[in-house]
């Protein structure tokens, strides 16, 4: 397993690599750490789901999902990877997308042993992480620098596939696109998002202003983001 392919060429969505690569009709879905569930809406909608289980240790934004209109097939809980409150071999798929990382570093190891255990046998655990590089990475350390807990999210991947917990199935690498209108947007929704309290100096602040303001054009700000899968599998 390799961290980061440098090499990596294809631009892709989450959506259209897990249209690639997975069957989701008839599903029984987890998502751990689902945010402002965007990705969890599309695949409720488009992919014929049976059910998707969408999970959110963030207080006020798992308040924020329940009081919105939602597909019938999402189930939204409070809680976190290392406690999963399902019963064991009752899921076909988990995923999580850019949460892996959020989980506490000594959490990590409770996070795999709950997901294979509830992991039905043949059942694929879709683990979406960013890379540490491109500019977009660049503006964000300024101020939420997160190599160290990124590279211990591999780490603890790497781990659950060599003890044999989860067996690899394939590593992904690719890009993904993120547009901000402006410089507004982009502190709404990054330094401004409710599970990480970000305080800035004023002097901080005006440093990433500046630097994100480089990237600004016409049409806004265009970042292209190297992202990594790692699809692993419970064994039969």
């Amino acid at each position: 397993m390799q961290i980061a392919d440098p090499s990596a060429t294809q631009t892709a969505s989450e959506l259209e690599l897990i249209k690639q690569h997975l069957n989701l009709a008839g599903t029984t879905v987890l998502e751990l750490g689902c945010g402002k569930a965007q990705l969890t809406r599309a695949l409720a909608e488009q992919f014929a789901v049976k059910k998707i289980i969408a999970t959110e240790v963030d207080v006020l934004q798992h308040a924020a999902n329940l009081a919105t209109d939602y597909p019938t097939n999402i189930e939204f809980r409070s809680g976190g990877a290392q406690a999963i409150d399902l019963p064991d071999n009752s899921v076909d798929l988990v995923f999580m997308f850019k949460s892996l990382h959020h989980v506490p570093t000594d959490l990590m190891p409770n996070a795999f042993q709950e997901i294979a255990r509830v992991l039905k046998p043949e059942g694929s655990l879709w683990i979406s992480e960013p890379i540490y590089a491109g500019a977009f990475n660049e503006v964000l350390r300024l101020f939420h620098d997160e190599q160290q807990v990124r590279a211990a999210a591999f780490q603890q991947t790497q781990q659950a596939v060599e003890t044999g917990l989860l067996q690899l199935k394939q590593q992904i690498f690719f890009k993904a696109e993120t547009h901000f209108a402006d410089f507004a947007e982009f502190e709404q929704r990054i330094i401004g998002v409710t599970h990480t309290k970000h305080v800035l100096s004023t002097e901080l602040y005006a440093r990433v202003k500046t630097v994100f303001n480089q990237h600004l054009n016409a049409d806004g700000a265009h970042f292209s983001n190297p992202q990594r899968v790692d699809w692993l599998q419970k064994a039969a």
